[in-house]
């Protein structure tokens, strides 16, 4: 069998090769240049582009490339590889290319030709422009949804602050009206529904800013002491939520090793939104069991309602701000207060977590109980 070296036309290699050669003089005249790149500038042969400057079939960034880029570092180190170099055919189109460019040079060192090989990159240059459209694209609607997030939770916060005002006035008319006025049975009745009437729009109030500071990135502020009692705190909170749904049993179980390093208004808060929750959602045929104790160094908070389980999709998204999963919705309310909890359980680097079967829902919040110990 005869070598296969032997029967290949380096001359028809050289010329009908899948890619560009060009081979110029030290004064950039072109010297060489092959049939596959008189095709691409739609010369009629190859020998009709010998003697012409290479920047006649250079465009106009191929120029700057070569001026710029290609020579100098030709002529500190010999040798270029995948440089971006424009063609310009002889119609005048543009042709996107690769180069790998090699210097010749004598025995002496004279520098005799620039050796480049050519690759088309039509189909390459289009991606790269496509990816860098798309990542401009991509930034500036990043960009329009942060300004655009930022704005209305300054909104939010502005609008809390600012409503606050007026219902704290509200509040202190209406106390005293109940205290210092003579009121009938329906004006006294009338004022305890605006009472009430004003402390939900507090609530409500509350409850945005709380989602305007974590959705800005502040997270929900807590102020721990670790010196006052959380028990009081947590009979308070039952109190109110049995004096809210009357008709609702609540087990209560606190053993608590006293103080517990938290912030007790925010831990307060947070048991009040899971007995809402529980009182909301759960099943009124049995009753809601409230627990929260400590166990060596770590706190635990429970509510667990009986009920319906939770499908597992609902679930994922319990925690979600303004998700209420679609079954039995308050209308107290904006589908915040279980993530809000989950925010306060954040903040004093706790977890809320839940579990749900056909027996029981329970919301469990855990914590350090302990302030952490200095290093």
């Amino acid at each position: 069998m005869s070598d296969p070296a032997e029967t290949e036309d380096l001359e028809d290699l050289y010329e009908t090769a899948p890619c560009g050669y060009l081979s110029i003089f030290p004064d950039a005249r072109i010297a060489k240049a092959n049939r596959t790149l008189a095709d691409w500038l739609g010369a009629e042969d190859a020998s009709s582009l010998v003697g012409k400057s290479v920047h006649e079939i250079l465009g106009f960034g191929g120029k700057i490339a070569f001026e710029t880029h290609l020579a100098p570092l030709l002529r500190m180190q010999g040798h270029v590889h995948e440089i971006a170099l424009d063609l310009v055919s002889l119609s005048g189109e543009k042709l996107p290319t690769i180069a790998n460019a090699a210097e010749k040079r004598a025995a002496d060192g004279t520098h005799l030709f620039t050796r480049l090989t050519l690759f088309k990159a039509v189909d390459r240059r289009k991606f790269e422009r496509s990816l860098v459209e798309a990542r401009a694209k991509a930034e500036a609607e990043s960009k329009a949804y942060r300004e655009a997030a930022l704005l209305r939770e300054q909104f939010i916060a502005v609008l809390g602050h600012d409503i606050r005002n007026p219902l704290a006035a509200l509040a202190a008319g209406v106390g005293l009206l109940e205290r210092k006025e003579k009121l009938s049975a329906q004006g006294f009745a009338i004022v305890r529904e605006m009472t009430a009437s004003i402390e939900r729009a507090t609530t409500l109030v509350d409850d945005l800013l709380d989602l305007a500071r974590g959705s800005l990135g502040a997270g929900i502020p807590v102020n721990r002491d670790s010196n006052a009692p959380l028990t009081p705190v947590l009979e308070q909170v039952v109190t109110e939520l049995r004096r809210v749904a009357p008709g609702r049993e609540i087990d209560v179980h606190i053993a608590i090793e006293e103080p517990v390093f938290c912030d007790r208004a925010r831990v307060g808060q947070l048991a009040s939104n899971l007995l809402a929750n529980a009182i909301t959602h759960g099943s009124d045929r049995q009753p809601i069991v409230f627990e929260a104790i400590t166990e060596g160094d770590r706190f635990r908070l429970s509510v667990a309602n009986a009920g319906a389980p939770i499908p597992q999709k609902v679930r994922a998204r319990l925690f979600q701000p303004f998700f209420r999963g679609g079954s039995r919705p308050s209308r107290n309310g904006l589908g915040l207060g279980l993530y809000i909890a989950s925010e306060i359980a954040k903040a004093h680097g706790g977890a809320l977590e839940v579990t749900s079967n056909a027996d029981e829902t329970r919301f469990t919040f855990e914590m350090l109980a302990r302030p952490p110990r200095e290093q």
